[in-house]
């Protein structure tokens, strides 16, 4: 049974792994190229690191398995959170195909975010 389980968490990892490549082949824009090796790279790395804390019972392998899932599941999303911020207000050009722009506009000269919602909340606490 433990083989089963083994084989599973080897192959899913391995899938996501060609998947997040593949779809750095296949994406039209930086930004969906991001997107798509940021999550399937970090769930192939999980289920791998997962794999190998099976293979390797010992409790400073498992612990450290769990630690580098522990960080990778923390700095991963901040970090292409932090990537996509900064090619977005340097200029990286969306996908022709794109629908909606969210952002469009939504920065200030000094690339802070700026929102009316965030404006009023700092009004109404400077007031009280």
């Amino acid at each position: 049974m433990k083989d089963i389980i083994l084989i599973l968490f080897c192959t899913i990892g391995t899938l996501a792994i060609l998947f997040a490549s593949i779809g750095i082949l296949r994406m039209p824009d930086f930004f969906l190229r991001l997107s798509v090796t940021v999550k399937a790279s970090t769930l192939g790395v999980g289920f791998l690191l997962a794999a190998a804390a099976m293979v390797f019972p010992e409790v400073f392998v498992t612990t450290k398995a769990i630690a580098i899932g522990f960080f990778l599941l923390l700095t991963t999303p901040v970090a292409a959170h932090m990537i996509g911020r900064v090619s977005y207000v340097s200029g990286i050009a969306l996908w022709k195909g794109t629908q909606l722009d969210e952002l469009d506009g939504m920065y200030d000269e000094e690339h802070n975010l700026k929102s009316d919602h965030a404006t009023e909340n700092f009004k109404a606490r400077e007031n009280s």
